[in-house]
């Protein structure tokens, strides 16, 4: 996996909370008209969130395309993800993007006991 420039991969804010890892297949040729799309994309949720990275393949599976985000709890996940939507460019990059993707996925993970992140 090779990080976005545009998307440097940031430590967790906090300890604890909730992390979630959104995974996309994207059509082939579309990675740079996705990265293009998105660069303006993470301006708008940075006003109500920082991203933790995103990343691309260009080995093993291609087109695959991932990014992180951490929330202190599901709830607050649900109002910041509303309250994108409000923020100018947000509404054109989810239009711009969701033609580009084949397949996509959303894991919600929790720290384990024994890690560092709890």
């Amino acid at each position: 996996m090779l990080e976005f420039q545009f998307w440097p991969t940031h430590p967790p804010v906090a300890k604890g909370g909730v992390y979630e890892l959104r995974s996309y297949t994207l059509k082939s040729g579309t990675l740079l008209e996705w990265e293009q799309n998105w660069r303006v994309g993470v301006e708008c949720r940075k006003h109500h969130e920082v991203p933790m990275g995103a990343w691309f393949s260009q080995l093993g599976s291609l087109n695959q395309v991932h990014h992180l985000w951490q929330y202190p709890d599901l709830q607050l996940r649900k109002e910041v993800r509303e309250a994108a939507w409000s923020e100018n460019g947000w509404p054109e990059t989810v239009l711009n993007t969701v033609p580009l993707i084949q397949k996509m996925s959303s894991r919600i993970m929790l720290p384990m006991p024994f890690s560092s992140l709890k």
